[in-house]
């Protein structure tokens, strides 16, 4: 049953706090899975990717192949719907124009004492991009995670995106053309991730993996941190929405559940400050939910995890929502920037009546690939610096080292290190 909470009321503190600390995630040991699979690919290569793939995906790479050709990606670009095709075209220039203006630049100074001082910014050399495949088919994660890529100047880009029954998903095929990738391997699952991160004959290894998954593979990355960069460990989907009356009961309902079909463990919450409004909303999501071919996986949503509050004043909503750090906020106001200027912790912020969070998945130009689970704390979404690491650099001269030497000695010799301070003192 969808949950109905009110601040004014007593225990509202404690329930709010069980909804925020609420566990959305699977079950099942996935860890424990997922560790064997890592260490079956590790220690067998692509014999253990084959067999999970037989397994799983019902296909044998060696007679399906491993590899997607590139003139197969052309051939699924070329023969989609034209409306379509310019509506990829379409995300694919504003999502690289957002993510070109996020390169960062260089810095080469020399200070007071003369010492050169600075960092250079550059790319990671490869970069493996998971993209869910079947039927689960999101072009628009392929743009979203190819392009970043792309600016940052990674020399080498392969996706990994499985094919059930070794069938494959013309949209994908046709993103991963138009971002110009042209390295894609039939492969899917936490198999996938392993054989990215620590490399096979088949699959070479890459520096960095993103792109989401299943609770398998946003495992895989988890456990995989460190022997290979990550975007995030990526949750169950999430989006807040704060409307006041003057909206659309119909509109906030279809932007509730725009989350909740994309699996039973998302969470929509809704903040509004009239209670009959909140009584029009869970209407229109009853009415909805019966017209969407997603009904069964966003009525259970949205039964389950999700919830309405009541609150006296909209302002009131920020406190709450920096506790919810969520995903996706959307603030349905006609004066959005009060409320936005008081909230600290979200993925992604859409502002404004007009501004559904669907259009920040598709064709907006910033990432949709997001922290969920209350990570939008510490953590921020995808960007070209993901694909991208600093390197500091000095350069002194024997007047700069002259200046700062002598203290750089004595904090060595008080740290109990006196070769430190021998390979200054020589110098001086």
């Amino acid at each position: 049953m969808t949950e109905r909470l009110d601040s004014r009321n007593p225990g509202f503190d404690r329930a709010f706090a069980a909804l925020v600390d609420a566990r959305r995630e699977p079950d099942a040991d996935v860890a424990r899975d997922v560790a064997a699979i890592l260490r079956a690919v590790r220690d067998d290569g692509d014999a253990a990717v084959r067999a999970y793939t037989q397994r799983f995906d019902g296909h044998d790479l060696d007679e399906t192949g491993w590899r997607i050709a590139p003139a197969e990606l052309q051939q699924a670009f070329d023969t989609l719907d034209p409306s379509l095709r310019d509506a990829l075209v379409l995300a694919t220039d504003r999502i690289r124009s957002y993510h070109e203006a996020q390169r960062p630049a260089d810095r080469d100074a020399v200070d007071s004492t003369g010492m050169r001082i600075g960092a250079r910014w550059t790319a990671v050399e490869a970069a493996g991009l998971y993209v869910p495949g079947g039927r689960a088919a999101y072009p628009s994660s392929v743009l979203m995670n190819a392009l970043p890529a792309k600016v940052a100047g990674v020399d080498r880009i392969r996706v990994v995106t499985p094919t059930p029954k070794g069938e494959v998903n013309p949209l994908v095929l046709a993103a991963c053309h138009l971002a110009g990738i042209d390295e894609v391997i039939r492969i899917g699952g936490a198999q996938a991730v392993a054989a990215l991160a620590y490399g096979t004959d088949r699959v070479g290894r890459v520096d960095v993996i993103t792109g989401p998954g299943n609770a398998w593979v946003a495992e895989a990355k988890r456990q995989l941190y460190g022997t290979v960069g990550i975007d995030m460990v990526a949750g169950p989907s999430e989006i807040v929405v704060v409307a006041d009356r003057d909206n659309d009961p119909a509109h906030i309902a279809a932007d509730l559940l725009s989350q909740s079909e994309h699996d039973p463990t998302s969470q929509s919450i809704l903040f509004t400050d009239d209670a009959g409004f909140a009584d029009a909303v869970a209407a229109a999501v009853d009415r909805i939910l019966p017209t969407l071919a997603t009904w069964d996986t966003a009525e259970r949503s949205w039964r389950a995890n999700g919830a309405i509050l009541l609150v006296e004043r909209l302002i009131d909503a920020a406190p709450l929502i920096d506790r919810l750090a969520p995903e996706h906020l959307q603030l349905a106001v006609e004066d959005p920037e009060p409320l936005f200027q008081a909230v600290r912790h979200a993925g992604s912020i859409f502002l404004g009546r007009h501004t559904p969070e669907a259009i920040g998945d598709y064709v907006a130009g910033p990432n949709h690939v997001l922290p969920t689970g209350r990570r939008a704390r510490f953590s921020s979404g995808l960007s070209v610096l993901d694909f991208m690491k600093r390197t500091s650099f000095i350069r002194c001269d024997a007047g700069a080292l002259a200046a700062v030497g002598p203290a750089a000695v004595a904090l060595a010799e008080a740290e109990g290190l006196p070769a430190h301070a021998l390979s200054v003192a020589q110098r001086l």
